[in-house]
C-alpha cells in the first residue's frame, strides 16, 4: 500500500537541469538515501529546462520508482535557470526547500545541516559556500571571487558564494519572491529586498563533474554585475520609480532653468558681450532640462508600467507529474 504524504512535508528538494540524464538517478538514490537515514518527508521537484537528451525519460522512470517522492515539470523549451526556479518554488509543499544542480557537484550529504539550520536555528536563508573548488583556477575561481566581491559591497550581503546552488529557504521567503531573467544569482538580495533578514552560510563540499559539462560560459560574470545593478534597482524603486526618475529629473530641469535664467539676466544687465545663444553654458542648460523632462516622464511611465503590469513569468509547462 503507497504511503501517504501529508500535504505540509518536512523538506522539498527543489533540482533545475538542462541535459542531465547520466547523474539524475545516482543524484535520486543519494537524496532518497539521505533523506531515509533522517526520517525526513520529503519531495524532490524536478524541473527539466526543455532538455534535449534523455533527462525528461529518466525523470519518468525515477517517479515510477518513487512515486509518493518525485515529482517533475517539464518546460517545452529551454528558458534558463531562473525561470526553472521560479516554478519549481511555486510546487513546492515542504517547510523547507533546498535547491541543488542535478550535476553531482552539490552533494545531498549537505542536506541534514542545512535542513538544521532552517529548521532549528532559524534563519530565513542558508546559502552554500563551495571554499574549495574543483574548478578551472583561471576561467571560474578568479572572477568567481571577484564576481562575489563586487556582491558584497554593493548588496551588504556578507556571503562568499551567493551564485552557489546549495542553498535551503523557509517556505515562506520562496513564496514571497520572483526569480526572473537571470536573477537565480541573486536570491538572497531578493529576499532580503522582500524582508527576511537572517541569511547565513555554511560551507560546503564541492566535487568534481562527473559528467556532460559546465552550461555556463564567462558571460555569466558580465550579465551578473548587470544583473545585480539591476535587481538593487529593483529593490529599492521597483514599486516606487517616480522616486528614482522623478528626483533626478526635477534636480537636471532645476538646474538648466536656473542656470538659463541667469545668463538672461547677465543679457539684459549688458554683461554678455555676444549673444545669449552664442553661449555654451546656453546650450548646456537647455540640454539639462530637456533630459530632466524626459527623466520625469520616464519616471510617470514607469509608474503606469508598475501598477498595471500583469506577471512577468509566462513560461509553457507541457508535462507535470505529481
Amino acid at each position: 500500500m503507497p504511503v501517504t504524504l501529508p500535504a505540509s512535508l518536512d523538506l522539498s528538494i527543489v533540482v533545475p537541469l538542462y541535459n542531465e540524464a547520466e547523474s539524475l538517478p545516482e543524484l535520486m538514490d543519494w537524496i532518497a538515501r539521505v533523506c531515509s537515514e533522517n526520517a525526513y518527508w520529503y519531495e524532490v521537484v524536478f524541473v527539466d529546462d526543455g532538455s534535449t537528451d534523455e533527462s525528461w525519460q529518466v525523470i519518468e522512470s525515477l517517479s515510477k520508482s518513487f512515486p509518493e517522492q518525485v515529482r517533475a515539470l517539464h518546460f517545452q523549451r529551454n528558458y534558463g535557470k531562473s525561470a526553472a526556479l521560479n516554478e519549481g518554488f511555486k510546487a513546492t509543499r515542504g517547510r523547507v526547500v533546498i535547491t541543488m544542480d542535478a550535476d553531482l557537484q552539490d552533494s545531498p550529504d549537505e542536506i541534514p545541516e542545512l535542513y538544521r539550520m532552517i529548521a532549528q536555528d532559524g534563519y530565513d536563508l542558508v546559502s552554500g559556500w563551495k571554499k574549495v573548488r574543483h574548478d578551472n583556477a583561471v576561467t571560474k575561481n578568479l572572477p568567481s571571487k571577484l564576481y562575489n566581491w563586487v556582491n558584497r559591497k554593493v548588496s551588504g550581503i556578507q556571503l562568499h558564494d551567493m551564485n552557489c546552488g546549495l542553498k535551503s529557504y523557509r517556505s515562506k521567503v520562496i513564496k514571497s519572491i520572483e526569480v526572473y531573467g537571470e536573477m537565480h544569482r541573486f536570491i538572497p538580495v531578493l529576499a532580503k529586498s522582500a524582508g527576511f533578514r537572517k541569511i547565513g552560510e555554511k560551507v560546503v563540499v564541492h566535487q568534481a563533474r562527473k559528467y556532460g559539462v559546465s552550461k555556463f560560459g564567462w558571460e555569466r560574470f558580465i550579465n551578473g554585475f548587470l544583473d545585480l545593478l539591476s535587481v538593487q534597482f529593483m529593490g529599492r524603486f521597483g514599486k516606487k520609480p517616480m522616486h528614482f526618475f522623478g528626483f533626478w529629473g526635477t534636480i537636471m530641469f532645476l538646474v538648466g532653468l536656473v542656470a538659463i535664467l541667469w545668463l538672461i539676466v547677465l543679457k539684459f544687465m549688458g554683461d554678455l558681450d555676444n549673444g545669449l545663444t552664442n553661449k555654451p553654458g546656453f546650450y548646456i542648460s537647455l540640454t539639462a532640462m530637456v533630459l530632466g523632462s524626459q527623466f520625469f516622464l520616464a519616471g510617470f511611465v514607469a509608474e503606469l508600467v508598475s501598477r498595471n503590469a500583469s506577471d512577468r513569468n509566462h513560461y509553457l509547462v507541457d508535462e507535470r507529474i505529481g
